[in-house]
């Protein structure tokens, strides 16, 4: 069996960086999108992506734990897993402990899926060449976006989360 142990500091490092992309530019993205006017927001009626291994919003502490086993590290909001050298998922939960966000890194993309699969189409280009989309689901109150950073060691993430 590899140790994670030293790879571990680098993927939760990442993992860090995952999340506060993940904050940042989904508000960024819907003060843009929102601030247009006669910019109609579309979406599928159906989410093309709407959980993760199994984890939906709304699920429990205890049913996302059944699903993708004790986390790596956890505290009363939020617990983080390391699936590999490359895979690493936050979930986070409201004052009811029940999921209000999920989000999934992968380093340099390893076996994340593909973007049509998550947010449908092409993604757009930031001015920092981060590609990025998000898809509103207004009528089922969440929206999912997929990331993607630049350089050599570059970092997606998909996050699922409650409007």
């Amino acid at each position: 069996m590899r140790n994670h142990k030293g790879n571990f500091l680098v993927v939760l490092a990442t993992f860090a960086m995952g999340a506060l992309l993940t904050c940042w530019a989904p508000s960024t993205q819907a003060q843009k999108s929102r601030a247009v006017p006669g910019k109609a927001l579309t979406a599928p009626q159906q989410p093309l992506f709407a959980e993760y291994k199994g984890v939906r919003l709304g699920m429990t502490a205890q049913e996302v734990r059944t699903k993708l086993g004790e986390p790596t590290m956890k505290d009363s909001r939020v617990d983080y897993f390391v699936f590999s050298d490359t895979e690493a998922a936050q979930v986070a939960y409201d004052a009811e402990s029940k999921v209000r966000m999920i989000s999934a890194d992968y380093q340099n993309g390893t076996g994340a899926p593909e973007p049509a699969v998550v947010v449908g189409g092409q993604l757009e280009t930031k001015d920092n060449g981060t590609l990025y989309k998000v898809v509103y689901y207004d009528t089922l109150s969440f929206w999912v976006s997929y990331s993607r950073t630049t350089g050599a060691v570059f970092l997606v993430t998909i996050t699922i989360q409650k409007i």
